[in-house]
């Protein structure tokens, strides 16, 4: 499912309100996680799942091309861990 199709839904179970609104809510909820996670918070949905940031420190690479090694900057990456809700619904318990 993509944003757009998710506005969709929202706006098909919903009919009382606007689209635009509906679009506003979910790019402010988007923003927020997006926001949070840029400041190294940790973001919780329960019974969804948390969105958390992992650091992978600086290493060295390898060119799979021309075999050259290549030095890698330290980054930081979105990870994100399911709830029990949702791995139980995942699963049919």
């Amino acid at each position: 499912m993509i944003k757009s199709e998710l506005i969709t839904k929202l706006v098909e179970t919903n009919p009382h309100l606007f689209q635009r609104d509906v679009e506003r809510i979910v790019n402010t909820i988007f923003e927020e996680i997006s926001s949070a996670l840029s400041r190294g918070d940790r973001v919780e949905l329960r019974g969804f799942g948390a969105f958390s940031v992992k650091r992978r420190p600086a290493r060295v690479g390898r060119n799979p091309r021309t075999g050259e090694t290549v030095n890698v900057d330290e980054k930081f990456v979105p990870y994100f861990k399911t709830g029990k809700d949702l791995r139980d619904r995942l699963n049919d318990k």
